[in-house]
């Protein structure tokens, strides 16, 4: 019994070992970057395609991460949804620029507030404030320069993000409506009366059913809203699923493919 535990051990850590080699092998993938502006640095990983052409542009992916990946690192950001857009042979899934933005420690990509009522659930607040936190506008600086440099295709830029990143996406939708073409926001949510703003833009929504983290209710409005004037529009509920819904959300059958399908409207 006991060799048979040791062993069950040992594959258990082979296993994990295994899966950190292949999150390095990802990380690697992405190149590491500091942008700075007006003396404030904002670090962010950069995936480009394989041999790009010299007269050619590519689809733009902007992906922000939740509140657990916030951090100075430059690394932890990846923790979700890198490996997307990268295969188990560390080749590029998508010809597509993939930009990581890592969101410095207590701040966030929103002005969001809130606080538990009496029932123990916690209710959320959206103001807008005078701007938008400075990580979130040195992000739109930093796609913007990515935009003037005359590798992105300005039609095809996308947005995802989770949890304080799936805020985070609607909101960027609300301030910068004309940018993306199509966004993914997985357990966020956010103001359902900003979502007039960004009617054009098709958004797919990920929410689980049981998250006590960021209560479904929060993107299901904005979702109840978009809806009525975006018929591309789509919500996914998990049911039984807590906050963890990235990773139903990005083993999803044809996720890029719906998020690559969607061109800006001239």
């Amino acid at each position: 019994m006991a060799k048979l535990l040791k062993a069950n051990i040992i594959a258990l850590l082979l296993l994990i070992g295994t899966g950190t080699l292949f999150a390095r092998e990802i990380y690697s993938k992405y190149e590491r970057k500091d942008f700075i502006r007006n003396g404030d640095t904002l670090r962010y990983r950069i995936l480009y395609p394989d041999e790009m052409e010299q007269d050619k542009v590519y689809p733009l992916v902007l992906f922000l991460h939740g509140a657990g990946e916030r951090g100075v690192n430059n690394e932890k950001q990846l923790t979700h949804g890198a490996d997307l857009f990268v295969d188990e042979n560390g080749n590029p899934t998508r010809e597509a620029i993939v930009l990581f933005p890592q969101c410095p420690p207590d701040i966030m990509w929103t002005n969001r507030e809130k606080k538990k009522n009496r029932e123990g659930v916690w209710e959320f607040w959206f103001p807008l404030g005078d701007s938008a936190p400075w990580p979130s506008l040195m992000v739109n600086q930093l796609v913007e320069d990515l935009m003037a440099s005359g590798k992105v295709d300005e039609d095809r830029m996308y947005i995802m993000g989770l949890s304080m990143g799936g805020i985070g996406t609607l909101e960027f939708l609300y301030r910068w409506p004309e940018k993306y073409a199509a966004a993914i926001s997985v357990c966020g949510g956010h103001d359902p009366d900003l979502a007039k703003n960004y009617c054009h833009v098709p958004v797919w929504f990920f929410h689980g059913g049981e998250d006590d983290v960021v209560p479904p209710v929060y993107s299901r409005s904005v979702y109840n809203k978009l809806k009525k004037c975006n018929v591309d529009t789509r919500y996914t509920s998990y049911p039984y699923a807590n906050h963890n819904s990235w990773d139903p959300a990005f083993s999803e059958p044809g996720l890029l493919d719906w998020l690559f399908s969607f061109e800006k409207e001239n």
